[in-house]
């Protein structure tokens, strides 16, 4: 049975054959083009299965040079960031110079501009030590301002290339000042407490003072080392001592001690 299906099926393929050579040359063209037609499908999908894995192994990148572009985005990130803190630092810095450029070319006094390079952590708010000295022309007894012109101390010691300023609030800087009000009251300027030390006291006021809130306190000139008219702060409050004897009140500087960066040193202070 098995043997007679074979011999059949050879007899078919030998009948087709036969046609297929037996017919014309163009009906012969047409049969291959619709049986091509047919399988065509077939071959593009053949042939796009085997272009697939390529075109994956081109897109996908292997773990490690994933990993190697992240860390170069990542360093590159840090870099830009560093270079936009450094243009803000810049920026600042060429404001600051701009605002002392300015004031030096309106004040009266000879200036010289100083850093400050050192402070001592267990003085931090009575001391200061500048990158000026005797090289520069710095002697003691200087009066010393803050980069906007208000009172910050005056020079105590002096290296050939460094010098140490004792700040105000210090018991060791008393300076002498004026209330600018109708009165124009007058008074010494002293420490004040430890709490605050944007705060000094202003004492020894005549008894008939008439302090306000708010009102400015500068340099009288009448100390013998700092010249008249710098300014030291404004009034905080006032109240009557040892009994009405005299009046004292509460300054509050207007140079941030704590933050000082540069400073001006009056060469020849005009009393």
């Amino acid at each position: 049975m098995f043997k007679q299906k074979n011999y059949l099926a050879l007899g078919a393929v030998v009948i087709v054959v036969v046609l297929l050579l037996s017919l014309p040359t163009r009906a012969t063209d047409r049969l291959k083009l619709a049986v091509g037609s047919w399988f065509l499908p077939l071959f593009g999908l053949a042939s796009a299965s085997q272009q697939l894995p390529a075109d994956l192994a081109d897109s996908v990148l292997p773990r490690r040079e994933l990993l190697r572009q992240i860390d170069t985005l990542r360093r590159e990130n840090q870099q830009l960031r560093s270079q936009s803190i450094q243009r803000l630092a810049i920026a600042r810095e060429n404001d600051q110079l701009r605002t002392l450029l300015n004031w030096q070319r309106q004040s009266p006094w000879k200036l010289k501009l100083a850093n400050v390079v050192m402070r001592d952590p267990a003085n931090w708010w009575r001391t200061v030590q500048i990158d000026l000295g005797s090289r520069d022309g710095v002697r003691t007894n200087l009066p010393v301002i803050s980069a906007t012109g208000s009172l910050v101390g005056r020079v105590t010691s002096v290296s050939q290339t460094k010098s140490q300023i004792v700040l105000i609030g210090d018991p060791n800087c008393r300076v002498s000042a004026i209330v600018e009000n109708a009165a124009r009251d007058m008074g010494v300027i002293l420490a004040s407490g430890p709490l605050d030390t944007s705060l000094v006291q202003l004492t020894y006021l005549a008894s008939s003072a008439n302090l306000k809130p708010g009102q400015s306190v500068i340099t009288s000139g009448l100390g013998g080392v700092f010249p008249k008219g710098i300014p030291i702060g404004q009034v905080v409050d006032s109240r009557s001592v040892e009994f009405g004897l005299y009046t004292e009140g509460r300054v509050k500087l207007n140079a941030n001690l704590g933050s000082l960066e540069q400073v001006w040193v009056l060469m020849n202070p005009i009393q």
